[in-house]
């Protein structure tokens, strides 16, 4: 009988420890998301597409045969503390690669956190020209989203003078340096060019500016809520009858804010919208309502783009066979996956996508048109 003990206790061990070995040989995965500050608005969104994503890599094997656990954190917080929460995920939870969907400014204290020592996936719109060892970036850049919707409004739309507005830091100075490249090279030309602090409430004096300089169009890089309040004052001031929208980061949400009655002649670049009528983008609807239920946060560029950023990374370290750095590099470029956005191609350490151009007229998006294949000009050369 104690034979028997000691046998049943002996075998008991044995599956403990294999049942620890596999649960250590699971691959944690950071993603990095804001649940505050300004971007809190797309946390819960990019937390749901995260995990759709993890679901869906588990069940079609994981990462070179090994399943991947979710570790969070926080980063909608100051870049240096946004570092720190990373840090411990990494250092101090054993986190093997990270997926970020948040500022530049955290990305540029990540990187030189990180130093090329851990892959790293950043997915959301941003100004573009970030390179270095292990970061891979699935989110659109400004040539991405201008430089085929600029001439097709121009054409379609009649739009040849345009009025420049946004927040004054990095990514609208960038963006709206390309856009007048391209309004020129369109035959168009640019009426006026301003940048406000993010504490800008009232857009009345910008908005008679924008009404004297004859602007039929108007390109938008205010964000959040700036974008809001401007967009109902700019059709409250009834320049929807004198000019249409562009914004290059007015999604779901956004438009929510700005509403129906607001958002006459109201068009956005993205590369994904959650009204995208493709086979792809309707299984990920129903797989995203089924899974967290029709009260879940609303599917937007921001939120989804965090399921392109697992499944780019899956795809790479799965070519590559590894999820080391150097190994991952080697094998990065020319990474093909599916995503609800279409086929995504990375080249130059971005990836090459569809973009969608969608009208917010009714308070909802309608795309109407779509751009398949658009490489970015603000990509990596090695």
């Amino acid at each position: 009988m104690t034979s028997t003990i000691i046998k049943t206790v002996l075998a008991a061990a044995l599956a403990t420890t294999a049942l620890a070995g596999a649960a250590l040989a699971d691959i944690k995965v950071g993603v990095l998301v804001p649940d505050s500050g300004p971007g809190g608005l797309f946390g819960p969104s990019s937390r749901n597409s995260a995990m759709l994503a993890a679901k869906e890599i588990n069940a079609a094997g994981g990462i070179n045969g090994e399943k991947i656990e979710l570790v969070f954190a926080d980063v909608g917080v100051p870049p240096a503390e946004a570092a720190q929460a990373a840090l411990k995920l990494w250092k101090g939870e054993g986190v093997e690669a990270f997926v970020g969907m948040h500022d530049s400014a955290v990305r540029s204290a990540l990187m030189g956190l990180f130093k090329g020592q851990v892959p790293y996936v950043y997915t959301p719109v941003y100004e573009g020209n970030a390179c270095g060892d292990g970061l891979y970036v699935t989110g659109e850049t400004p040539s991405q989203q201008l430089a085929p919707v600029i001439p097709h409004l121009m054409e379609e739309k009649g739009a040849s003078k345009w009025y420049l507005i946004g927040h004054d830091y990095n990514w609208p100075r960038d963006t709206n340096a390309l856009a007048k490249t391209y309004i020129a090279e369109a035959g168009g030309e640019v009426v006026g060019e301003e940048y406000l602090p993010f504490t800008v409430s009232d857009f009345d004096s910008s908005l008679q500016k924008i009404k004297e300089s004859g602007a039929d169009g108007v390109l938008i890089t205010l964000v959040g809520g700036g974008s809001v309040g401007f967009n109902v004052a700019f059709a409250g001031f009834g320049l929807d009858k004198q000019a249409i929208r562009l914004g290059t980061l007015i999604e779901e949400n956004t438009l929510a804010g700005i509403g129906a009655a607001n958002a006459d002649g109201l068009y956005s670049s993205a590369g994904y919208f959650a009204s995208i009528d493709t086979d792809t983008a309707r299984d990920f609807a129903a797989a995203y309502a089924s899974e967290f239920g029709d009260d879940a946060a609303p599917l937007n560029t921001l939120g989804q783009s965090a399921y392109d950023g697992l499944k780019l990374l899956a795809a790479i370290a799965d070519k590559a066979g590894s999820l080391d750095v150097a190994a991952m590099d080697a094998a990065a470029e020319g990474t093909t996956y599916s995503s609800p956005r279409g086929e995504g191609m990375l080249k130059g350490g971005h990836v090459t996508q569809t973009i969608y151009l969608a009208e917010g007229t009714g308070g909802s998006f309608n795309v109407v048109r779509s751009f398949p294949g658009v490489a970015t000009s603000e990509g990596c050369s090695n």
